[in-house]
């Protein structure tokens, strides 16, 4: 009887190791998995943030020209359009709180 549970309770102690030990591999991929995807999403907004602001900043140059041209001063003409991305980024501040709900919201549902 003594040896019989002896081996019960060895039993339970492999099969207990096993769980753990297959439990710290599952986390361990878990993890790889998403440092992956999360340093995949830092480079690809990185690089499409990078050329987007480029573009911006093209057309900022060229809209400053323009309408340098119309109001018969480049100064005006930059002045208006720093005025404009400043309203743009007043605007973006103002909402800060429902970006970053958005952006909660959407990384809560990849993790």
């Amino acid at each position: 009887m003594l040896n019989s549970l002896n081996e019960t309770s060895d039993k339970a102690m492999d099969i207990g190791e096993r769980y753990v030990n297959t439990t710290r591999q599952y986390l361990k991929l878990k993890i790889f998995q998403q440092l992956s995807v999360s340093i995949s999403m830092m480079v690809k907004l990185l690089a499409i943030g990078a050329f987007v602001f480029i573009g911006l900043i093209f057309f900022a140059i060229a809209g400053a020209i323009e309408l340098g041209e119309a109001f018969g001063s480049t100064t005006k003409g930059c002045l208006a359009v720093g005025g404009i991305a400043l309203v743009f980024g007043v605007i973006i501040y103002l909402m800060r709180k429902r970006i970053n709900t958005l952006v909660l919201n959407k990384m809560a549902d990849k993790f």
